[in-house]
């Protein structure tokens, strides 16, 4: 039995690193096509000498150069940081509440970063007038940020009881919270006047066609930061997967990692959500598609979750840039129409297993 038992093992070991580097080069090629796709057209040849004049700070020479350091370079590293925190946050999510099909909305990140962001958008003349001159041009990021951030502690601080933290009732708190802040995000729109309106709908579609480098440069701290740390975790998601007294018998703090994990994958949703807007679904199907093919397994479930989740929002960045060319879809619908099919198959494919 040892035998038959041990060569499944190296199978499924063999089979883990063949499909990460599999992953990791999918995203390769995925960012250099991204950096040569658009009207301009352009070769790989000039792409390549393009990052490379990045890379060494050299001056911006020709049309093309300027095209990929400009426009395209800081948009395919939006996406790939995106993609990639919203994940992981996905994957860290369904480990901590033991449920794959979890999404990081229950933990209410995403609604407090929408609800603040639209209290920006419509009171940034009357009672958050202060808050704009202050920030200036990243008062809404920042806002959406803190936002989200705010709700999700506040929803963990719901769900724990004398240093316990109930799953049943973490959620239910986030339910709550997640109502609550509609609500209001509701009132806010009928306050609105057209222009917010506007915004307001741009917004919640998700792009990436905004970002700058110095919010790319928060980004990059607010989602490479949790991802350095998230593996020391894996083995705690793992005793989790067996229940919190199995891991606290096994000599983990479950509370403690708990909050930590839950606030990193605040930190990068609130981070993505801030500069992206609303984009859905990443975090909820990468994770559980990963789990049918490679098994529960966090040591390798993590990396390849912010790998896949890094080239799906890149493949449909690609397709919201050239769809309707040259109009630029908002890559927020673009990815519901991927991602809304997907998951209900899925789905049904796990309802078919459960009753087979």
């Amino acid at each position: 039995m040892q035998g038959p038992r041990l060569a499944l093992l190296q199978f499924a070991a063999v089979r883990q690193v063949l499909l990460f580097f599999a992953a990791a080069g999918l995203l390769m090629l995925l960012i250099l096509l991204s950096l040569r796709t658009g009207p301009v057209e352009l070769n790989n040849t000039q792409v390549l000498q393009s990052l490379w004049n990045a890379i060494t700070f050299a001056d911006i020479q020709g049309q093309s150069d300027w095209v990929v350091r400009e426009l395209r370079l800081p948009r395919t590293l939006l996406a790939v940081l995106v993609g990639a925190g919203l994940a992981a946050a996905g994957a860290v999510t369904q480990g901590v509440f033991r449920n794959p099909l979890a999404d990081p909305g229950l933990i209410g990140v995403a609604s407090g970063a929408a609800l603040a962001a639209v209290a920006v958008i419509v009171l940034k003349d009357s009672l958050l007038a202060f808050w704009v001159a202050i920030m200036g041009p990243l008062a809404l990021p920042i806002a959406a940020f803190l936002g989200g951030l705010a709700v999700t502690l506040v929803i963990y601080r719901l769900g724990t009881r004398n240093g316990q933290t109930q799953v049943a009732t973490l959620l239910l708190a986030g339910v709550a919270i997640n109502v609550l802040t509609g609500a209001l995000t509701g009132i806010l729109t009928y306050m609105a006047d057209d222009q917010a309106l506007r915004s307001m709908t741009f917004w919640s579609m998700g792009s990436l066609a905004h970002g700058r480098w110095p919010e790319i440069a928060a980004l990059s701290v607010c989602i490479i930061l949790p991802l350095c740390f998230l593996p020391r975790f894996a083995r705690l998601l793992n005793a989790l997967l067996l229940g919190e007294a199995v891991a606290t018998h096994l000599g983990y703090r479950v509370q403690q990692a708990k909050l930590w994990l839950i606030t990193a994958a605040a930190l990068m949703v609130g981070a993505g959500v801030a500069v992206a807007g609303m984009i859905g679904f990443i975090g909820l199907v990468v994770p559980h598609l990963l789990r049918l093919l490679i098994g529960p397994d966090h040591r390798a479930l993590l990396p390849a979750s912010v790998l896949l989740g890094a080239s799906l929002l890149l493949i449909a960045d690609m397709i919201a840039r050239t769809w309707l060319s040259p109009a630029d879809l908002p890559v927020g619908l673009v990815m519901a129409v991927i991602g809304g099919p997907v998951f209900l198959s899925l789905l049904l494919q796990q309802v078919k297993h459960s009753r087979g």
